[in-house]
This record gives C-alpha cells, structure tokens and sequence, in this order.
C-alpha cells in the first residue's frame, strides 16, 4: 500500500576506504559490483531512520499511523540497544498507538522477507487491518574499521512498507522459506555464552565476523532454490517473473542469482553499488526503487527473495494490483 526509504546523508566511496584499509576502488568494484555506501551520522541511530522511512510509506499509503494493526521492526543486530523494544520504540514516537510491536532481531539481512512473511499472516485476522513493516540496519556500528572482509561491503538504510488487504488473486500468492545453522556470519560477543567485557571488546569480538566464501556458496545455492521453490505453486517459471526484488548483498552474486534462473538481469533491481548491502533493509531500497520508477503495473508477477546470516532464507511472490 506505501513504502518508504532512509538513506543517511554520509557518502562513503571506496576512495574513502583505500585510505584506512589495505584495499582499493578496483578490487572492490571487480568483486562486489559496489562503488560507495551511505554511513549513519554520529547521534543518530537505527531507529531514526526507521522512523523517517516509515513516516513515508504512512504517507504514500494514505494510512494514518492509529490504523496500524502490528508494527515489525527487523534488524540483523543493530537495534539501538538489548532492551527495550525497538518496534515499541519506532510505535511510540509514530504514534502507532494501536500497534502491537514485533521485534524480528536475527534475521539478518533476510529480516525484511521474514517481516513481510509475518505481516501477511497477521492481516489473515479480520481484527488486523493494516501492518508496518520495517528493515533497517546501521552496519557502520558493527563493522571492524580495520577489517576489509566486512567494512567494504555493508551500509546503513532503512526500508518500510505498509501491507493490507488485497483485491482476489492479488497480493501474496505463494512463498518459500527455510533455514540451515551456520557460525559463518556471527557476532560473538554480547550474549549469555560470551557477556560483554573490556576483554572481549580488546578482542574486537563485539564486531561483525564474515566467511565470505561460505556467504556465496550458500546464497547462490539457495536464493534460486527458494525462487523456483516459491513459484512451483503457481505454476510458473522464472522467466515469467516480471520483476525480481533479491537482497543487495553483492553484484556479483545477484547476477550469479539471475544467470542460474536463465532470467535477463534487467529483470532484476540494482541498488548495491550505491548503497552496499544494507542487511535487513535490502529488499526495501530495491523494491522503492521499483515502485518510485512506476515499473510495476498491476497484474505483474514479483518475486521478493533474500538470504540473511543463520543461515536463514525465503521468497515471497508477489501479484500487483
């Protein structure tokens, strides 16, 4: 019904990076496809942004912040502290007042399939008349600035979108999610295995850890399983897919993603190389993209897919009205 974006104001290009890490604008843009990305300002914190981006998909949605049945904040970990809730937090401060708050906090960067996986189902309920759906990351807090692994490829932003009720044969018709446990993505501090201490903190372990060997093997395995797993129910195939709204992680992947389903890349949105794989967000700045352009007519077919650390996965296909 509305979406919403924030991207800070910070520009980050990778000739920004070549100066504080052992990297360089070439290798960076040959192995991710990503040429900047958008740093949170100091004093902010996720939840203002995901306060702005949800003030705007309430006003391209034409609901009233009191109209919000649920709101779902999702975030890999990144949320602006343990306790209290941070769906309450972005509730509060919109009004929302109506609005149970749902905190999705580790899914990862395929927290915004999830968030919308949820809010479809709430709005089964005839008492739940509108849900808002939230992903929003600031990776810019725990990424290692020394580490060139993690540091390079994620970026702070934050997506929201309002879901209600759809016309018949409109909306979500048929999705695909699943999990595999992976300690390839993790953060290893912070939690009751392995409290915070000035020890783990001397040790960097508060910070964003990445194999990203692994990270590629399993999402250009899964994200096309999940994609031809989501459409088998309708009976369709990928390349009669109209639009495919896939997590940013990395050009490269994206187009391995494409070329696996044999689908052009221009069916895909690219947002990345401007702004970084921005975790949980991801599938908002793709899916803004689309929608601001007005690429997507009614009776399209779009699949939403995305792959977050856990391993977690899923698709949502999608029918526009």
């Amino acid at each position: 019904m509305g979406v919403g974006l924030h991207l800070p104001s910070r520009v980050v290009t990778n000739q920004d990076l070549e100066k504080t890490l052992d990297t360089s604008d070439e290798w960076i843009r040959d192995r991710t496809g990503i040429r900047e990305r958008r740093w949170l300002e100091p004093g902010l914190t996720t939840s203002d942004m995901c306060l702005a981006a949800a003030q705007e998909a309430l006003e391209d949605s034409g609901v009233r912040a009191a109209e919000i049945g649920a709101v779902i904040v999702a975030t890999s970990a990144t949320y602006d502290q343990p306790l209290p809730s941070m769906a309450l937090m972005v509730r509060d401060a919109l009004g929302a007042t109506n609005a149970i708050p749902l905190d999705l906090s580790q899914s990862a960067c395929a927290g915004g399939v999830y968030g919308m996986f949820l809010g479809s189902h709430l709005l089964q309920n005839d008492l739940m008349r509108n849900v808002l759906v939230i992903g929003a990351d600031c990776f810019s807090r725990v990424t290692d600035p020394q580490d060139r692994t993690t540091r390079i490829f994620f970026g702070d932003a934050a997506g929201a979108v309002v879901m209600g009720r759809s016309a018949p044969a409109r909306g979500l018709m048929s999705w695909d999610m699943n999990a595999a446990l992976s300690h390839s993505v993790s953060i290893s501090a912070g939690g009751a295995t392995t409290p915070t201490t000035p020890k783990t903190a001397e040790e960097g372990m508060q910070y964003l850890r990445m194999d990203g060997r692994t990270v590629w093997r399993e999402a250009t395995k899964w994200i096309p399983e999940s994609i031809r797993l989501a459409l088998k129910p309708l009976g369709a195939l990928p390349h009669e897919v109209d639009h495919y709204i896939v997590h940013q992680a990395n050009l490269r992947i994206l187009q391995h993603v494409m070329d696996d389903l044999q689908v052009p890349h221009s069916r895909a949105e690219i947002t990345v190389d401007r702004y970084g794989n921005t975790g949980a967000a991801s599938i908002f700045t793709a899916l803004h993209q689309a929608t601001r352009g007005e690429r997507i007519a009614a009776g399209d077919l779009l699949v939403i897919s995305g792959i977050g650390a856990g391993f977690t996965w899923g698709t949502l296909c999608l029918i526009a009205e």
